[in-house]
């Protein structure tokens, strides 16, 4: 069994506004501009590594070749005199660049104990340590707040940052903001949804507490009108608003419930199987991600449901200021508990790469074809005995 997939080891090669970047094991950072010019054919190799690119069916011992920002060439054995710098990944797994659905990094605006200031990160100092090349903002912003997030994070970054528009038009500030109906403008949402395609890969409903469906069916909308998904984080279950009714009659094929091993959404009946609105909601293409966060990750109904096969079609962090400090931590180590509770280690790069781009629509990450931007992770998978708590400090010791 794989016990830990861990950061202790990580080289990630990222082309987003340098030629490449190689982070090291040492913290070492080692940059080539596009000025440099060597004859040989390509510009990093990365050699000996066991390539897992599902797209591709690649899943073995070869060579990731890189040029001009570009995967040029995966195979055996292409030799290290055609590159001008060599990564040694013998004995490490080398994945495409890793696609983080659902965190929050509109930070640096001031604003106390909202996602849209304080209790969002940055980007750089998240991702990159962790092995991601592409974080999607979850609703931090909104479309009143949006173009600020845009030129105070997104335009900054190395790494590239999507988002999704909280149908909120002030964002993610907490508490009563996140009530406020009459800031839930489906049209206006849209319309700068639509302003920035590709960038924009969604529409938030999050936290919303009243009993009625005015926060979901309003990002529903929004979605529609863009012509994006939905992620919902749902306040909670009432007799007026069952999660039943979500997944079943108010979202859309595509649309994506997040912290799928919370332990408020109910996913098991008396006799331990799954609901059967549950397997219905996925027949008709409704996506469930990880999120795992802060508090929304549950041994006891991570466990179960990886063992009956209630797998997630994406697996994302929720990474923020509390989830980063607390069982969370990072991307790698939220793979390591899906590996431990018994997530076989293909799919769980399949659901951090390829999948979470399908569903926002960019066919253009997630992968290693020939051509594609070269997001390349490396990472290496250690043996051992060790302990993962989750969102309420319960332990899972995991061996392997």
């Amino acid at each position: 069994m794989f016990g830990a997939l861990a950061s202790r080891l990580q080289t990630m090669i990222s082309l987003r506004k340098v030629l490449f970047s190689v982070v090291l094991a040492s913290g070492a950072i080692v940059v080539l501009g596009p000025h440099a010019a060597w004859a040989q054919e390509y510009t990093v190799l990365v050699k000996g590594g066991h390539v897992i690119d599902p797209k591709n069916n690649r899943d073995g011992v070869m060579d990731v070749a890189i040029a001009d920002g570009k995967i040029a060439r995966v195979a055996p054995n292409i030799p290290e005199s055609n590159a001008k710098m060599t990564v040694n990944a013998r004995g490490l797994y080398v994945t495409p660049g890793l696609v983080d659905l659902h965190v929050h990094v509109y930070a640096g605006t001031g604003e106390a104990d909202s996602f849209a200031g304080d209790s969002s990160i940055y980007p750089d100092g998240y991702a990159v340590r962790s092995g991601v090349t592409t974080v999607v903002d979850a609703g931090s912003s909104g479309w009143k707040n949006f173009p600020d997030f845009k030129s105070r994070v997104i335009d900054r970054a190395m790494t590239r940052v999507l988002a999704m528009l909280n149908i909120v038009g002030s964002g993610m500030g907490g508490g009563e903001t996140e009530q406020n109906t009459d800031d839930m403008d489906a049209a206006a949402t849209a319309k700068v949804a639509k302003q920035y395609p590709g960038i924009i890969v969604g529409v938030k409903s999050a936290h919303y507490r009243p009993a009625n469906w005015i926060s979901v069916d309003r990002a529903v909308e929004a979605g529609r009108l863009a012509g994006i998904p939905m992620m919902v984080d749902f306040g909670g279950s009432v007799p007026e608003r069952s999660f039943e009714d979500l997944v079943l009659n108010h979202l859309r094929p595509g649309d994506i419930v997040t912290h799928m091993y919370v332990r408020r959404y109910p996913v098991f009946g008396p006799d331990g199987n799954l609901l059967q609105h549950m397997l219905k909601a996925r027949e008709r293409g409704v996506k469930f991600d990880v999120g795992h966060g802060n508090t929304s990750f549950s041994w006891q109904k991570a466990i179960h449901a990886i063992k009956i096969g209630w797998l997630p079609d994406s697996i994302s962090t929720d990474a923020h200021v509390r989830s980063t400090l607390r069982s969370m931590k990072d991307f790698p180590t939220v793979v390591s508990k899906l590996l431990a509770a018994g997530l076989p280690l293909k799919a769980a790069i399949e659901m951090s790469t390829v999948a979470p781009a399908k569903i926002i629509s960019r066919p253009d990450l997630g992968h290693l074809d020939v051509g594609a931007v070269a997001d390349v992770t490396v990472l290496r998978l250690n043996k051992g005995e060790y302990g993962f708590p989750d969102g309420s400090n319960v332990r899972y010791p995991a061996t392997g």
